[in-house]
């Protein structure tokens, strides 16, 4: 199990409770929940409990909304993820010629399930219903970087280069 426990008092909140009463000062400052919770992701790499807590202290927002928010919208996690997202196509083609391949060979090395992230949270390994690049099928993506015409021993190498 991975250790999420956040000190409300870092450096990361400090910059979370400057975004959030500088948003205070302007109209209608509750409109602001999608940005704030951009914002305390890309501190944290994930929405924390205690972190939306202390959104809704700051912002006089039930908890029970920004709960609702942070669920309802895609880019939005709950849980740590490593450092790198890695994605699989499992759309046809890409299926077709061997993505469940590839995708056994990610948990190999990775030592995790789909939706999982790396012990030492370098990496969350998710699938996906298409990248569209199915002209390079398959495909894989770290990030927002494509890769094409992946193999099980070329994703391998592809993850390595990550590692350094």
């Amino acid at each position: 199990m991975i250790d999420t426990k956040i000190d409300l008092k870092d450096d990361k909140m400090i910059k979370l409770r400057t975004f959030m009463e500088e948003l205070k000062s302007k109209e209608h400052p509750g409109s602001y929940l999608i940005a704030i919770l951009h914002k305390a992701q890309e501190l944290y790499g994930y929405l924390d409990r205690s972190v939306m807590d202390e959104i809704a202290l700051t912002m006089n927002i039930p908890t029970s909304h920004i709960w609702g928010v942070a669920t309802f919208y895609h880019y939005f996690t709950l849980k740590p993820r490593g450092k790198h997202l890695v994605s699989v196509c499992l759309g046809t083609a890409c299926y077709i010629k061997g993505a469940d391949k590839i995708l056994n060979a990610i948990k190999e090395d990775l030592q995790i399930n789909v939706g999982g992230t790396s012990k030492d949270r370098l990496f969350t390994f998710q699938e996906a219903r298409c990248l569209g690049a199915c002209g390079l099928a398959p495909v894989v993506m770290v990030d927002d970087k494509i890769y094409g015409n992946v193999t099980p021993k070329s994703v391998l190498k592809i993850l390595k280069s990550y590692r350094k």
